[in-house]
């Protein structure tokens, strides 16, 4: 046996120390990412596997949100003036509609044959709703009979996208009364979602749109439910019962309304604009407004032409919702505006007080003092004349307050030029030209000055030189361009001119006066206020609703003293200006104070004014009322006026109003 020599062993190569480190790393970092792996699998299937079972199978469930009712609207006796009724709605959702849009068009025609509207209408109601909410059925009728949804039902099959559901809707049980006041409701806007006031609110939701709605919507909208149902992979139900999650109602708002009395001033002014119109006069608008001058709640307001707050519960097309918030016919007030708190007017005579105030606090009238005879003044070659070219003989500041003479009055207008914003000062003081705070939309209005006027001048001269070929139809600043003049003063005196203020401010400012008057010259200046607490469904105080008053006020009560005498005057004395009015009134029960106001309207008939106060140990009452275009102001206004008084002191045992009752 042959023995081979061992052979000699490779030379081993050594590695460099640079490419085992590189080994190295690459290991841990394989060994890392297998780690983080293992442990993502871990985590999923044992941590988090029970999560992701409940959302898988949240995934498959589908929720249909369902409207809250919304919460009622009560007067101060707890009578619904805003409720909520169930109707069978016939509703259109777009999702389920044929693509074709010819078989569309078969269905449209279908549709309304049986529900009595047009193919163009539902057309446009999808077409309009479809692009506010796109998901959401669209509502498009809510008025069907029960013949027609028989129909419906009977056909359901060959009709696609079309459904019957029970929809929630506003009830209105006294129609059209304070319609301006409680507002409507519709489905919230892309454009609203947006504003503050609706954050968080989902689409499609039914919110307040305008009135006592809008401003309480966080209270009356309630809280949205949902009825949940489950679907398989086909996007189809099956057959497991969810419970559902129900919606919460509302919160109720109690006001300060006095549905009788709203009625009764609300009749009152038909019956004074049918009265001016067969006496020949225009009569185009009227508003009154009913508060406490003590706390500034307010009793009545109202405003004409109406409308009936049930018109937008229907659905509407996009130019027929427009129809409804304008004028019935070109050139008449549009029905939805409230004259009260949105007419602007000169106030005629009713300011007289104010200027008498503003004329003994400012020192330049002696109340004593007798002046202003004569049926005209001449200024500068202009005449100033009293109704009628009355001549008056001197009079002192009562005396010219129960017979209204614009001489006297014209008189301390030229002193009152001499004391540069007396007047105006007075007037904001008081209320007028302020927007006064309530929960109603307001415009502020015009006390003009020396101010004013330098600012309608370079407006006026800013638009004459954009416009220099038809600055006469674009520009109505002023009719010319000059400084601030004593007439303007004189016109501001009597409440004519280019003052502007609303109802509800006329009537801050008597309360003004009243409350410093049966305080001894120490009054407020109050807040007016409509809502007065909100309850819970069940009745429950949620929120008493408090309405400080705006600040305080101190006037002298002796010149306080002259100005009550003289609107007292005016109620009860033979020349007082509306004595006729309150001819048989009970005054030691309850005296009134009033002042009539007569605004000129430069190549049109008169606007009819009138604001008093009807005294009470613990129901005193102020109330303004103004008819547009209506004559003199114990004619037409004066009336109104007296009907609320009627009402507030002697209808008070007269039997609770039905909602048949209401005049057409």
């Amino acid at each position: 046996m042959i023995v081979e020599p061992p052979k000699p062993s490779a030379t081993r190569v050594s590695v460099p120390p640079l490419l085992a480190m590189r080994a190295a790393v690459l290991g841990v970092i394989a060994l890392l990412a297998f780690g983080a792996i293992f442990f993502r699998l871990w985590y999923l299937q044992i941590l988090s596997g029970s999560r992701y079972v409940a959302e898988a199978h949240a995934n498959a469930i589908r929720e249909v949100p369902v409207p809250a009712p919304r919460g009622e609207i009560l007067d101060s006796e707890g009578r619904p003036l805003v409720s909520d009724k169930v109707v069978d709605a016939v509703l259109i959702d777009p999702t389920r509609l044929p693509e074709s849009r010819r078989e569309q068009a078969q269905l449209y025609r279908a549709l309304g044959h049986v529900l009595g509207l047009s193919a163009h209408h539902i057309e446009a109601l999808v077409a309009h709703g479809h692009s506010e909410v796109p998901y959401a059925p669209v509502t498009i009728d809510t008025e069907a009979s029960p013949q027609a949804l028989t129909i419906l039902s009977e056909h359901a099959n060959e009709l696609p996208g079309v459904v019957q559901e029970p929809l929630r809707i506003p009830d209105y049980p006294y129609g059209e009364l304070a319609a301006q006041v409680l507002g409507y409701v519709g489905q919230v806007s892309p454009a609203e979602l947006k504003k503050p006031a609706f954050r968080g609110v989902p689409p499609g939701t039914i919110v307040g749109q305008a009135g006592l709605e809008y401003y309480y919507e966080p209270y009356l909208r309630g809280r949205e439910g949902s009825q949940r149902f489950e679907v398989n992979a086909a996007n189809e139900a099956v057959p497991v019962y969810l419970p559902p999650a129900p919606p919460t109602r509302g919160d109720n708002l109690r006001t300060s309304l006095d549905v009788n009395l709203q009625r009764a001033g609300e009749r009152a002014l038909r019956e004074a604009i049918d009265r001016q119109r067969a006496a020949g006069k225009p009569a185009t608008a009227a508003s009154f407004v009913a508060m406490d001058p003590m706390n500034g709640e307010v009793l009545a307001i109202g405003s004409y032409p109406s409308f009936d707050p049930e018109a937008f519960n229907h659905p509407l097309t996009k130019s027929e919702f427009n129809a409804l918030l304008g004028p019935r016919a070109p050139g008449e007030p549009s029905p939805t505006i409230n004259y009260a708190t949105e007419g602007l007017f000169p106030t005629g005579s009713a300011f007289k007080p104010i200027t008498a105030m503003a004329a003994m606090e400012g020192g330049y009238v002696n109340p004593l003092e007798r002046f202003g005879p004569g049926p005209c003044l001449e200024i500068g070659g202009l005449k100033f004349c009293n109704a009628s070219d009355a001549p008056f003989p001197p009079m002192d500041v009562s005396e010219a307050l129960t017979v209204s003479s614009d001489t006297y009055f014209f008189t301390v207008g030229r002193r009152a030029f001499l004391h540069e914003g007396s007047i105006q000062a007075m007037a904001h003081k008081l209320g007028v030209g302020e927007e006064t705070g309530i929960e109603l939309n307001e415009y502020p209005g015009v006390v003009p000055d020396a101010r004013w006027r330098a600012e309608m001048n370079r407006r006026q001269e800013k638009c004459e030189h954009e416009h220099p070929s038809n600055a006469k139809s674009e520009c109505a600043y002023v009719s010319e361009v000059k400084p601030w003049t004593e007439g303007e003063e004189m016109d501001l005196a009597v409440g004519q001119g280019s003052l502007q203020t609303t109802p509800l401010q006329l009537a801050v400012a008597y309360s003004t006066l009243v409350n410093a008057w049966r305080n001894n010259g120490d009054g407020v200046k109050v807040r007016p206020h409509i809502g007065i607490a909100i309850t819970s469904p069940s009745g429950r105080l949620v929120r008493r609703l408090v309405a400080p008053p705006l600040y305080h006020v101190h006037l002298d009560p002796e010149y306080l003293g002259y100005v009550f005498e003289g609107i007292h005057g005016a109620t009860t004395l033979p020349g007082g200006t509306s004595t006729a009015v309150w001819t048989g009134w009970n005054q030691s029960a309850h005296p009134t104070y009033g002042k009539t106001g007569t605004a000129e309207v430069y190549g049109q008939e008169e606007d009819s004014w009138y604001a008093c106060y009807v005294a009470d140990a613990k129901r005193p009452i102020v109330i303004t009322a103004t008819v547009e275009h209506g004559g003199y102001g114990e004619e037409a206004a004066a009336p109104i006026a007296r009907a609320l008084a009627t009402e507030w002191f002697y209808g008070r045992s007269s039997t609770i109003v039905k909602p048949s009752e209401i005049a057409p």
